[in-house]
């Protein structure tokens, strides 16, 4: 067992309540705050974040179920393991299936639903000039799966949320308290302005960059990484691109 408290704080009981432990669990094995490869109880957790085990033991399995830990049969949680390649094939993954599902939707997203969006891109933005990580990546996430869902296509949707989820971004508390996550931030109202206009292309060419820094900006603190990145992959070159 790791020695000495995870960095966690204390969440407020909400009626949500397995959700909350989970997006704050989430979020400390995304940016590193629970150690990779580290063992961890839920009742130790659990009394870091003020709550009962039975919640975290349920928010545990959900996180099992992304791949984000693994469990340890009458002794908790280890946190999986993610390796620069793993990550940079991660990375490949999302821009395969999430830069042509923006291009697919430019310009067949009703003009109803950009409200609720553009309001989301206002609290993620406002989560990284806070620094709020839990809320900037629980609001990330939300934002991008309701995007994906545009496709109807529900495999789609629940893969790449799923992907999403599983990244590490270890940098990203620096980031933030550097005020260089409020760019990447803004890059989500860029991506509604090339949805609203029709700019496939553009959302597709944005959407590749924005997932390049979840992997390597955000993962590792530089552009580069600590590992040479693979060039941008695009199965879909755009002399056999036909519409959306």
């Amino acid at each position: 067992m790791p020695e000495g408290p995870a960095p966690l704080t204390e969440i407020s009981h909400a009626p949500s309540l397995r959700e909350s432990v989970t997006d704050t669990l989430r979020t400390a094995v995304i940016v590193g705050d629970l150690v990779e490869g580290e063992l961890y109880s839920a009742p130790t957790l659990a009394a870091q974040l003020g709550v009962s085990a039975t919640p975290v033991r349920e928010a545990m399995m959900d996180l099992a179920r992304e791949g984000l830990v693994t469990v340890a049969k009458n002794k908790g949680f280890r946190v999986t393991a993610m390796t620069p390649a793993d990550l940079e094939q991660h990375t490949q993954v999302r821009q395969l299936l999430e830069a042509p599902a923006m291009r697919a939707v430019a310009g067949h997203i009703p003009e109803e639903d950009f409200p609720e969006l553009l309001a989301l891109a206002a609290e993620i933005e406002d989560a990284a000039t806070r620094g709020d990580l839990r809320a900037y990546l629980s609001g990330d996430r939300r934002f991008h799966a309701m995007l994906i869902a545009r496709t109807q296509n529900a495999r789609l949707a629940d893969l790449a949320t799923s992907l999403r989820g599983q990244t590490r971004l270890k940098a990203l508390r620096a980031l933030a308290e550097s005020g260089q996550l409020v760019h990447s931030a803004r890059e989500h109202h860029r991506l509604l302005d090339l949805l609203r206009d029709g700019d496939g292309e553009g959302a597709y060419e944005l959407t590749l960059r924005h997932i390049g820094h979840a992997s390597r900006l955000w993962a590792t603190g530089s552009e580069d990484g600590s590992q040479p990145p693979a060039p941008a992959v695009d199965l879909f070159p755009r002399s056999e691109r036909s519409g959306p």
